[in-house]
């Protein structure tokens, strides 16, 4: 099993999310982020004076895939939140050693 975390801009969500129903993802867990990479953030000016945005928000998308089935998540978010510009975000894979659903007991994939 693996868990998908993808790091992505606020307008993307909703073409994410109903590509990943489309492609029979079964559940997700979004997050409102705050961050920065190479953007560094952003100035903007408020009555006259001038601040730094050092942190930008971004949403970020938790998916529990099968082996199998992981790369073609991976690839449904990618090809859907770029945008070809520095800020599209990052999508971390992480290897799981087991899931527990709490209401059944299940576990392992059945649990997903």
């Amino acid at each position: 099993m693996k868990k998908i975390e993808a790091i992505i801009r606020h307008f993307k969500l909703e073409e994410v999310k109903d590509a990943l129903n489309a492609a029979g993802v079964r559940g997700m867990t979004v997050t409102e982020v705050r961050g920065f990479g190479r953007q560094k953030g952003h100035t903007e000016t408020y009555r006259g004076a001038e601040y730094s945005v050092d942190f930008l928000p971004k949403v970020k998308i938790e998916v529990v895939v099968s082996n199998e089935e992981a790369p073609g998540v991976i690839n449904k978010i990618m090809t859907t939140a770029r945008t070809g510009q520095v800020g599209d975000g990052k999508i971390f894979v992480t290897d799981l050693a087991d899931v527990v659903r709490i209401r059944t007991g299940e576990t392992s994939g059945d649990a997903i």
